[in-house]
């Protein structure tokens, strides 16, 4: 009877948690961070234009703000190709492994 009782909870708790990843699902992911710059290098899962308002998220970083430039091989672009690591300026220190999402 305890399988039966724990069971409908953990169904609840993993279908609560699949909403809520499938809704915030990561864009990408800060692969490096230069604090003298204030510069983060991210790779994307998907496109990703200038003026895309992002938040940062990891254990110790939760901020937003609206990407403002983007670089690719040290030129400016305007578009950040899916899987290629491109720099950004940010307002905030990041972190390695620090997952960037959309923000609405």
């Amino acid at each position: 009877r305890k399988k039966k009782a724990t069971m409908p909870n953990a169904k609840t708790k993993k279908g609560a948690s699949a909403v809520k990843t499938a809704k915030q699902k990561p864009i990408g992911t800060v692969t490096h961070y230069y604090g003298g710059l204030g510069v983060a290098i991210m790779k994307f899962s998907k496109p990703v234009t200038t003026g895309t308002r992002v938040r940062f998220e990891g254990a110790t970083t939760a901020f937003s703000q609206t990407v403002s430039s983007l670089e690719y091989d040290h030129k400016p672009i305007d578009v950040a190709p899916k899987g290629k690591e491109v720099g950004m300026k940010v307002e905030d220190k990041v972190r390695e492994g620090d997952h960037v999402y959309a923000a609405d």
